[in-house]
């Protein structure tokens, strides 16, 4: 893997974490979303303008189509995950998410898109599967969704802290398929795939708050006051990240970069630990270790 590639993904691991960090700190729901959304677009505009008014003249209809069909994921993703972090630790959530995502990213770019990972990049895939089982609590994992010894209170918001993992895994696999395969294949900038997706975004996170009022209020003026200085900094933080992903994407296989990304895992895991006095820090530390192993083997893959 080229040495820029490798630098880029471990910027954007510190990076990733702090976004979610503040994410999670914030307790936000789909309008949390809306908000950075809108602070991303107002912030990020001089430099997405200028990209649109250089390239988008050129697109056709598999641009676009890669663009909005990420914007719709995107939003169905960051719904699902603030939603986790509502009701689960971030130090579950954020692995699982984190990990299976990758997972699935990399098994799909070996079956479909031609790449070939190696016999060390595997042994590292199964370090980052073996990291994520130990950071979700391992055999007691096994025993709190079984009803174990845990408390009931404890065992629900694990099972659900795990459930709403998985689903954000499996939808960050998904957008980084379209958004590996518009940076790769279609040549579409990497500034352009975040930025024209996230401008797509609001009239997409618009409806979804619409359709959700039906069933239960959703101010927004009051809530925006209270949530506007995390939405800020999600929308200053997050697309850096993401675009220094997709220009690695562009320099090295999908299924290298995606299961590097998983780095972050180690900031996430002190930062559930120390910062938010969530349970067994030392053993999500160690899994978040594994991971990092794993990450090690991929990128010399």
């Amino acid at each position: 893997m080229p040495t820029v590639a490798f630098g880029l993904v471990l910027v954007a691991a510190l990076i990733h974490a702090l976004w979610n960090f503040v994410a999670k700190q914030s307790g936000g729901d789909i309008r949390f979303a809306l908000i950075s959304n809108v602070a991303l677009c107002v912030l990020w505009a001089p430099v997405g303008l200028a990209f649109a008014w250089r390239d988008v003249g050129a697109f056709g209809a598999l641009q676009w189509s890669l663009v909005a069909a990420s914007a719709a994921v995107h939003v169905v993703y960051f719904s699902t995950l603030l939603r986790g972090y509502r009701r689960g630790d971030l130090s579950v959530v954020y692995p699982l998410a984190r990990g299976t995502g990758p997972l699935l990213t990399a098994l799909a770019a070996t079956t479909f898109l031609g790449e070939a990972l190696g016999l060390i990049g595997w042994i590292g895939v199964a370090g980052i599967v073996g990291g994520i089982v130990v950071i979700a609590g391992g055999p007691r994992l096994v025993r709190a969704l079984r009803r174990g010894s845990r408390s009931h209170e404890e065992a629900v918001r694990l099972r659900t802290g795990v459930g709403y993992g998985l689903a954000t895994g499996a939808l960050i696999s998904l957008y980084t398929l379209i958004d590996g395969y518009a940076v790769k294949h279609a040549h579409v900038s990497p500034i352009l795939v975040d930025y024209l997706s996230n401008a797509i975004r609001l009239p997409l996170t618009l409806l979804a708050i619409m359709a959700l009022r039906r069933r239960e209020p959703l101010p927004l003026a009051g809530y925006a006051g209270s949530m506007w200085k995390s939405a800020l900094a999600v929308g200053l933080l997050s697309p850096i990240a993401y675009v220094l992903v997709l220009y690695a994407i562009g320099m090295a296989p999908l299924s290298q970069i995606a299961p590097m990304r998983e780095v972050s895992m180690l900031f996430a895991a002190y930062l559930g630990g120390s910062q938010l006095a969530e349970r067994n820090p030392r053993e999500r530390l160690l899994g978040a270790a594994c991971i990092a192993a794993g990450v090690i083997a991929i990128a010399f893959a």
